[in-house]
């Protein structure tokens, strides 16, 4: 097999060499990078990574093949990857497939050969940009051109793509009733919910609240999903009008962005934003310090004194690598969220509680004994 000659072009004029082993078509998204060292088909899979071009800093990926089982959406949701070495032959008894073939069946770019650590450190010093991976030795005006005219993260609602065509419902049929919004929810996080015994009825982005009280919910959950939160204008109105009826609620990533700025507060984009799986964050009222996994380019406003613009709402986790808002509470309601992922664990469980404290609001909402964690 001959490799093809390749690159990924960045909207500075930066780019980087590389190759490709089978025809590809250009792939626009903005160029993040994720320090995940396995975990790669959970994270193409993940749609908060709808739009974006993710560089893996891990050396060689692909090693384990993949698997129908450990899919968190039903296909490929990156728009290209960018990798040092990939590995042609998998090894590991639960592989069906090598991963560049499950890409290429989804017409998904690779880029491999390319230094990798170079690309990583140029997002860390420049930020996040819009990118694309196209075949040819070096990038051409007409292609620089359509990279410009993509559309930027800024301002971009993807959560109304990544959302689901229609409700379903999912868990046992008299458990403890959870309605959650799936703004580009990952599979794990319904199969957890389940697996405490939610009967989980998963709605559409855009459902209004009047839709959702009638399901008659003792629990809503704000998933994650992709983009610029502040474009889900729509989410705005019908989280405030649900939290202020009392409904226990729990918000994971973009969910906890969003529950943010339903109660006044701000979101701001980050420099090339948390992805990965050891992120050390605070929880400010007991000083344990978690591992946590993380995956988004937006953050709510705010420090360990409060969210400007919404003084309902304290902060109860920070950030230790940039001091950055990582968990809010309301301060009277049952209400609460996280901006890194509980329901992911590449190692340590130090975020599983979070699911058994939403099952003790819910359950002290409907008059019952909390259970044990």
């Amino acid at each position: 097999m001959t490799d093809r000659p390749a690159f990924v072009l960045l909207e500075d004029g930066t780019w980087y060499a590389g190759t490709t082993a089978r025809p590809i078509e250009a792939g626009y998204g903005e160029v993040v990078f994720t320090t995940n060292l396995s975990g790669y088909q959970e994270v193409f899979t993940d749609p908060s990574y709808l739009g974006q071009i993710v560089v893996m800093t891990a050396p060689m990926i692909g090693n384990y093949g993949v698997n129908p089982e450990d899919l968190e959406s039903g296909k490929p949701q990156v728009a290209g990857v960018v990798v040092r070495e990939l590995a042609r032959r998998p090894s590991n008894w639960r592989a069906t497939r090598s991963l560049d073939d499950w890409l290429a069946e989804y017409r998904i770019p690779v880029l491999e050969n390319v230094d990798t650590r170079r690309l990583t450190r140029h997002i860390r010093e420049r930020g996040a940009m819009r990118g694309v991976i196209a075949e040819g030795t070096e990038p051409t005006p007409q292609l620089t051109l359509r990279l410009m005219e993509s559309p930027s993260m800024d301002g971009l609602d993807l959560a109304s793509r990544a959302t689901v065509d229609g409700s379903y419902t999912e868990g046992p049929e008299h458990g403890p009733r959870v309605v959650a919004y799936d703004y580009g929810m990952k599979r794990n996080i319904v199969r957890m919910l389940t697996e405490a015994g939610c009967r989980v009825t998963v709605v559409p982005a855009n459902t209004p609240a009047a839709k959702v009280k009638e399901l008659q919910p003792q629990g809503l959950f704000l998933s994650n999903g992709p983009g610029d939160p502040a474009a889900i204008d729509y989410a705005r109105k019908n989280i405030r009008e649900l939290t202020d009826s009392g409904i226990p609620t729990f918000g994971i990533c973009l969910g906890h962005q969003l529950l943010g700025l339903a109660f006044g507060g701000q979101t701001i984009k980050l420099p090339y934003g948390h992805r990965g799986g050891n992120h050390p964050v605070r929880d400010l009222k007991t000083g344990q310090v978690l591992i946590t996994s993380q995956n988004h380019g937006f953050a709510v406003q705010g420090d360990e004194t409060g969210v400007p613009g919404a003084p309902e709402l304290e902060v109860t986790h920070l950030n230790l690598n940039d001091r950055t808002v990582e968990g809010i509470r309301h301060k009277a309601l049952p209400v609460f969220a996280v901006q890194y992922h509980p329901e992911a664990s590449p190692g340590p469980h130090d975020a599983y509680p979070h699911f058994q404290e939403f099952l003790r609001l819910i359950h002290a909402g409907r008059g019952a004994s909390a259970p044990s964690s």
